[in-house]
């Protein structure tokens, strides 16, 4: 399992794509996972459980798993489609937390993207989301900040991107 993780707007999900794609053209069964299927601005991080009861502990036991994505089409999330996931050679999860601390004894390596300056991120992420979303980004990356300051993701990747 790679987890990619950095902060809010930091490209994590270019890499994951990029990375799955270059993964699948080897022939290697590869499945992507992420986070942003399962936080909402009111939870952060907390969700992590629904992900390992749906996903991680099935694959390791050699079964596909399945979780429920976070729907957000409405503007407020709901639960959405029940997606599934298929065991594979690799598991790919990418997104904020994806490398905490609980789960890297489950990684195989852990890769950080620290996206550059803080206002850069936010403008991408803006960008992305729309100009609707910038207080709850601007929220959301003040508790970035905390988070992996306390994980110490950053600290624990064997690979570090900028």
């Amino acid at each position: 399992m790679l987890a990619i993780d950095g902060p809010s707007g930091a490209g994590k999900s270019t890499l994951a794509a990029r990375v799955v794609e270059g993964l699948r053209a080897r022939g290697c069964r590869t499945e992507l996972v992420s986070t942003d299927a399962f936080a909402t601005w009111d939870d952060p991080v907390s969700w992590w459980p629904r992900l390992v009861d749906g996903v991680l502990r099935p694959l390791a036991e050699g079964v596909p798993g399945a979780y429920r994505c976070t729907d957000w089409s409405s503007g407020v999330p709901r639960p959405g489609e029940l997606v599934r996931v298929s065991v594979p050679d690799v598991l790919v999860l990418e997104g904020v937390s994806s490398g905490r601390a609980s789960a890297r004894t489950l990684l195989s390596h852990l890769c950080w993207l620290s996206g550059g300056p803080e206002a850069v991120r936010l403008a991408k992420a803006v960008g992305r989301d729309g100009e609707a979303a910038r207080a709850e980004l601007g929220r959301w990356q003040r508790f970035e900040r905390g988070w992996f300051a306390v994980d110490g993701t950053p600290a624990a990747a064997g690979t570090r991107l900028s």
